[in-house]
């Protein structure tokens, strides 16, 4: 029986030396304005869902609803700016206690991916999204472009964040001038 006790230990810390440490959570704003934060957000640039992995002139649009569900609207053309649009609808649903920065987002019942705003401008005029697991993320702004400089700045913050920034990709935005 000891016998059994000893090799079930070093079996167990044999297991345990070759797992990595967990990796910290991704950050989140300590509280974000909800009411700010609606209305639409330009896709700059991603680590993609399947679906939007050839998205151009990605747009992602909230609207609060009355019970603080966040009505959704995505919409993209998939692999050119000439084809169809596509529109998503997802669910957002504010997490209680995360001072409005972490939702669940749901496409599919009963489903909800986890969605962590983990910056905003202050001028509310860019937003990094995040996820624990560092599998997908999203750069928006306000307008369909940013400057080099920025998107250098915010590139860095999301390496920094723990994600591996070549599997970016920069989604192609060309909207009529206003």
């Amino acid at each position: 029986m000891r016998s059994l006790l000893v090799l079930f230990a070093v079996l167990s810390l044999s297991a345990c030396a070759g797992m990595s440490a967990p990796k910290q959570p991704t950050p989140i704003m300590p509280s974000i304005e909800l009411p700010r934060f609606m209305g639409s957000w330009y896709v700059i640039a991603a680590i993609p869902l399947y679906p939007e992995r050839e998205a151009f002139n990605a747009i992602e649009t909230y609207t609060l609803q009355p019970d603080r569900s966040i009505k959704t609207d995505f919409r993209m053309r998939k692999g050119s700016f000439d084809a169809p649009v596509k529109v998503y609808h997802p669910t957002g649903y504010v997490v209680d206690g995360t001072g409005d920065a972490v939702w669940g987002m749901q496409f599919l019942w009963p489903f909800k991916g986890e969605y962590r705003i983990a910056f905003v401008e202050p001028d509310y005029s860019a937003t990094i999204v995040a996820r624990n697991k560092r599998d997908y993320v999203w750069l928006m702004a306000r307008t369909p472009q940013i400057s080099d400089a920025a998107y250098v700045r915010y590139e860095k913050m999301i390496a920094d964040m723990g994600y591996d920034v070549a599997k970016i990709r920069k989604v192609p935005q060309q909207w009529p001038e206003k």
